[in-house]
């Protein structure tokens, strides 16, 4: 049964879902999730499947019996709207269009996408790239929607009254700083955030995404509950703490500053119990929805990271892991997709959930 972090909180975990959707639903709410990241497709492919999965409307209908909400699609790891290649920008627009498009199918209140790399074009022709890509984005979507409306989703928000028609919000996330990515400080999110706002993008359309990992490995020491809190309140003040909607909680091998991206079992590395205590309780953090992406998700570390999350949330000493759990490579789920053909790229283990945009 879903737990509840103890005030309330969402937190899941991104979970592979290949042909067995609803059965991905029903891990969810055994590991205690009350909320899901998925992959809507292949993360590593432009070509998109034909039609959705057989069972997706069945699947949506599982989340919703079982509560699980929100659900977060992270868009493929192909999209980089602020390289300087002008096919390529081109492409990860229409890649994006189509993540926004087939998210209300599957339920999702959230597209996440990666800020991108500039590709050594400069920080401020990367920023202004990536919001025009986003306008176009979501231009497309809408002249999609005009065509043809289709049946609407709905969201089912925890507050009382009716339901919303669900569209999708574009959440950015923040960058550990490697290949030129872009996103790496609160400065950066924040001169995004100026560039959609010049644009007209309204605010709901567009959030932002922290991952714990990235931002130790740009350099915040998430490990010092002080330079957490100036970190969090920096993008209040900068940003809008209301705009944080998700939160990808990840412990890293890392070191702090080496802009690398390496995963680890929540309280096992470099940023410990005490820093992942902070994040879990922090009340800058009360409205955003925490997400896993530790390793091992496939051996039954989904479920020990979940309990690990709240048994720290809850103020309770975290069991021992088994000297095997500290070697296991970045989970399968992280590049398993709806639909991928079993052996294909999507279906291999993936050791770098920040890969590199290819241009």
């Amino acid at each position: 049964m879903a737990r509840m972090l103890p005030d309330g909180r969402r937190l899941g975990a991104h979970l592979p879902i290949g042909d067995r959707m609803v059965r991905t639903a029903d891990r969810a709410a055994e590991i205690g999730a009350t909320a899901l990241q998925i992959f809507g497709d292949n993360p590593t492919a432009w070509k998109r499947r034909a039609a959705p999965a057989p069972d997706q409307a069945a699947f949506v209908a599982r989340i919703r019996e079982l509560g699980i909400d929100p659900i977060v699609i992270h868009a493929s790891y192909l999209i980089n709207l602020a390289g300087p290649d002008a096919d390529f920008f081109e492409r990860s627009i229409g890649l994006l269009a189509a993540e926004l498009r087939d998210a209300p199918g599957l339920g999702a209140r959230y597209v996440n996408i990666h800020v991108g790399s500039h590709r050594g074009s400069g920080v401020e022709v990367g920023i202004e790239r990536l919001a025009d890509g986003i306008l176009q984005a979501l231009a497309r979507v809408e002249e999609a929607e005009a065509a043809d409306p289709g049946d609407e989703a709905v969201r089912t928000d925890d507050a009382a009254g009716p339901a919303d028609p669900l569209t999708p919000t574009i959440l950015l996330e923040n960058s550990a700083g490697g290949g030129w990515g872009l996103g790496v400080s609160v400065l950066e999110l924040a001169a995004v955030a100026e560039a959609l706002d010049l644009r007209g993008i309204p605010r709901e359309r567009v959030g932002f995404c922290l991952d714990t990992a990235h931002a130790w490995g740009a350099g915040y020491d998430l490990a010092d509950t002080g330079a957490t809190d100036a970190l969090l309140h920096e993008f209040d003040a900068r940003i809008g703490i209301d705009r944080l909607a998700v939160v990808h909680l990840n412990d890293t091998k890392s070191g702090l500053g080496s802009r690398t991206d390496r995963h680890e079992h929540i309280g096992a590395g470099q940023i410990g119990e005490a820093g992942m205590v902070h994040l879990l309780r922090h009340p800058l953090l009360a409205r955003a929805a925490y997400i896993l992406e530790t390793p091992g998700m496939e051996e039954g570390y989904d479920a020990v990271n979940v309990k690990r999350s709240i048994a720290l949330a809850r103020g309770e000493p975290l069991e021992p892991l088994p000297p095997e759990a500290l070697t296991l490579k970045g989970s399968r789920s992280r590049s398993a997709a709806a639909g991928a053909p079993s052996g294909s790229r999507a279906d291999r283990p993936s050791t770098d959930p920040e890969p590199a945009s290819r241009r």
